[in-house]
């Protein structure tokens, strides 16, 4: 129950891995393993794996320890974390809690538009990190999720600038278009996107 009870925080971190720490203080891995299997294999979160490089097949680049946790629904993370459906309705100044429920949105999106989860990309102790990280035939294509028009993103850039073979996908508010190596999605297109 700790576990889940402790989703929308561990979301709302600006690093969005799963730290045992924040279930409970001194927490880890082992403390909480059964827990969160069971929340998988129950279908009510989806645990998305870090790759340590974005390369073909991400499969062999998991790190099996480090990964994030979303809920199945926007519902269930609304309700968890107490937030009201006007808020989530309305235009407003909701802060960090817009990109929590946008990025488990993306997520979930992703997951029904390709059957499989996505990875997502981090340096080892860095800042850097990209949203998601998805094969796609023969592709391996970064995924940068914006609650709003605000479409910088350090991140991305700096992948790109590093894989030179990469090119990429941003869901976002802002309309379909397509900027050198980087395509931008409305948000309500993220289920179609990587579809055949």
């Amino acid at each position: 129950m700790q576990v889940w009870r402790s989703m929308p925080s561990q979301l709302s971190k600006e690093n969005k891995k799963f730290i045992y720490g924040v279930v409970r203080e001194g927490g880890r891995a082992k403390d909480f393993e059964l827990a969160i299997q069971w929340l998988v294999d129950a279908g009510l979160v989806l645990r998305v794996p870090r790759v340590s490089t974005p390369a073909m097949p991400l499969n062999l680049y998991e790190d099996i320890s480090t990964f994030k946790l979303y809920l199945l629904d926007v519902g269930l993370l609304g309700a968890l974390a107490g937030t009201p459906a006007e808020l989530l309705l309305m235009p407003n100044n909701m802060g960090e809690g817009k990109g929590m429920f946008t990025e488990n949105y993306v997520c979930t999106q992703l997951v029904a538009g390709t059957g499989r989860l996505p990875f997502y990309y981090s340096r080892e102790n860095s800042r850097l990190e990209i949203d998601f990280v998805v094969q796609y035939g023969t592709q391996i294509v970064p995924v940068e999720v914006k609650a709003e028009e605000n479409l910088q993103s350090k991140s991305l850039k700096t992948i790109l600038q590093k894989h030179k073979d990469l090119t990429a996908v941003r869901f976002s508010m802002s309309p379909y278009r397509e900027q050198e190596r980087m395509t931008n999605i409305p948000l309500y297109g993220a289920s179609v996107c990587f579809t055949d």
